[in-house]
């Protein structure tokens, strides 16, 4: 196993590829202030609907609908933060989310994996929540980790609790997740206290945050915006989902999609300043498709992956950090059209310059299974798509004269010191794809990429060494809530 490298914190700016002008944008949002206006948004949770009454909203209490003028709504819009950091719990894995700055993680709430070490489809459990997090903490390019599968063995009363204190004990990069119970989201905060020191250095240093969502069409649904308002009031970070399906829970044009999914954001938002007037909110959006041949829920469009970057235009035009997704595919397998369909999601949003692109490691099967083996694989593809981010540096060291003229016509460059100097930083040079001659490789066993993807991620699984929590704080953790499940060793055992 190749050592692996320690890299300087960069910075990745996209904002190269714009599907809409700015024309567009404005149509986009106009039409998006008259479904505000004239058709509204569902609140059936009445403390919210009474938020928004009181905010000057027109409310319908028999149908539980409330409408917005164009004033009231970029009034309610005025205290969202223009920049939100989320923490790691080691400081080095920071992000900072404004502007174009981009970010890449994993997502999902799968209910099965493909086992490493069988290759066999199979429910989710707590150990693999773990597993998942110990291998994207080993994953160099990864920059956060959003919990990606539900352990199906649990109880629910005790999921939101054993799933963030699993993956908070197996990667120390930024943890977010979706949540199930109110009596969980006060859990997970007690634990965020107790880690942290207390509630006040929590919020000042926010190594956790949760997803809550708005439902398409244009609904907030009641158990959904309680724990929306619980997560709010305990200090997390929130991503407030929506996730409108072109031609079936939202129209069937990309255009129109992307009016109901900004009305469906901006009401998360608008709901959450609210309830805590600069409260760190991202514009939280998961826009797809359906196959209408089929009437099947379609991840890995190439149309999802341009309604995505289209959304970083969109955020932007607010000023707000954006929560947005790309990396899934329809495929049941690791097989060319995972990477396919993964890839070019990956690189149209990060190419738009979305600050926080989620599900875009390791997910199959339209988000139903993940692969510890394609979170190897996908940090390849996010690797390669920073260096892209990085773009081109055209100085006077760069344009190599000097070097050029030291080696000459007829001479070599590989000895000369301008390329032991920049060779390391000008390109990028992957960990799994094979580079070498054909009878090394045949001489090596011939080995697919698939292949090299598992042993890494079985390397990874039983040997990387993640930042646990310190003792102390784990007996006092545990001995506070005894429902958290003790997970030792190795996540996942080898079979025998």
């Amino acid at each position: 196993m190749r050592e692996k490298r320690i890299k300087e914190k960069e910075v990745y700016l996209g904002g190269y590829y714009s599907p809409l002008s700015d024309p567009d944008i404005q149509k986009i949002h106009n039409a998006s202030i008259d479904v505000f206006e004239s058709i509204g948004v569902k609140i059936a949770y009445a403390p919210v609907l009474e938020l928004w009454r009181k905010a000057g909203a027109e409310i319908d209490k028999q149908t539980m609908i409330a409408r917005m003028d164009r004033s009231t709504v970029m009034k309610c819009l005025e205290t969202a933060p223009h920049e939100i950091v989320l923490c790691g719990r080691d400081p080095k894995y920071d992000i900072r989310l404004s502007g174009t700055q981009t970010h890449l993680g994993t997502g999902g709430t799968a209910l099965n994996i493909l086992d490493p070490y069988t290759n066999e489809r199979r429910p989710t459990t707590i150990h693999d929540v773990a597993s998942a997090a110990r291998v994207v903490d080993a994953c160099e390019n990864i920059d956060f980790f959003v919990i990606a599968c539900f352990p199906t063995e649990l109880d629910k009363s005790i999921v939101d609790v054993n799933r963030f204190y699993a993956a908070i004990q197996n990667t120390s990069k930024h943890v977010m997740g979706g949540v199930y119970t109110k009596d969980g989201v006060r859990k997970v905060a007690r634990i965020a206290e107790l880690i942290a020191g207390s509630k006040e250095a929590f919020k000042s240093r926010p190594f956790l945050s949760m997803i809550t969502s708005v439902m398409s069409p244009l609904l907030f649904d009641e158990s959904y915006t309680e724990l929306m308002e619980t997560a709010c009031n305990m200090g997390f970070p929130l991503a407030t989902s929506t996730a409108p399906m072109a031609g079936t829970t939202a129209p069937v044009t990309i255009a129109g999609t992307l009016v109901q999914m900004n009305v469906e954001a901006l009401s998360g938002i608008i709901t959450t300043q609210l309830m805590d007037p600069g409260h760190p909110t991202l514009y939280s959006v998961v826009p797809t498709c359906t196959d209408l041949r089929t009437g099947t829920f379609c991840f890995g469009s190439v149309e999802m992956g341009m309604m995505n970057a289209a959304a970083a235009q969109i955020a932007r035009y607010y000023g707000l950090p954006i929560y947005n997704t790309a990396g899934p595919t329809e495929s049941k397998i690791l097989d060319t059209q995972s990477a396919y369909e993964s890839t070019f999601s990956i690189v149209l949003t990060a190419l738009a310059g979305a600050n926080y692109i989620h599900e875009a490691a390791g997910i199959l099967e339209s988000g139903l299974t993940i692969s510890l083996n394609n979170y190897v694989i996908n940090n390849e593809i996010i690797g390669m798509v920073k260096r892209v981010l990085k773009g081109i540096e055209v100085s006077e060291e760069k344009l190599a004269l000097d070097c050029i003229s030291r080696v000459g016509p007829g001479g070599t460059y590989i000895s000369d010191e301008h390329t032991t100097t920049f060779m390391r930083q000008e390109a990028f040079y992957p960990d799994l794809a094979d580079r070498k001659p054909r009878i090394v490789w045949e001489t090596e066993g011939a080995v697919s990429a698939e292949e090299r993807a598992n042993r890494v991620a079985i390397h990874y699984l039983e040997n990387h060494q993640p930042q646990t929590v310190n003792s102390e704080t784990d007996y006092a953790i545990r001995s506070e809530l005894p429902e958290i499940l003790a997970l030792t060793g190795t996540p996942i055992r080898r079979p025998y």
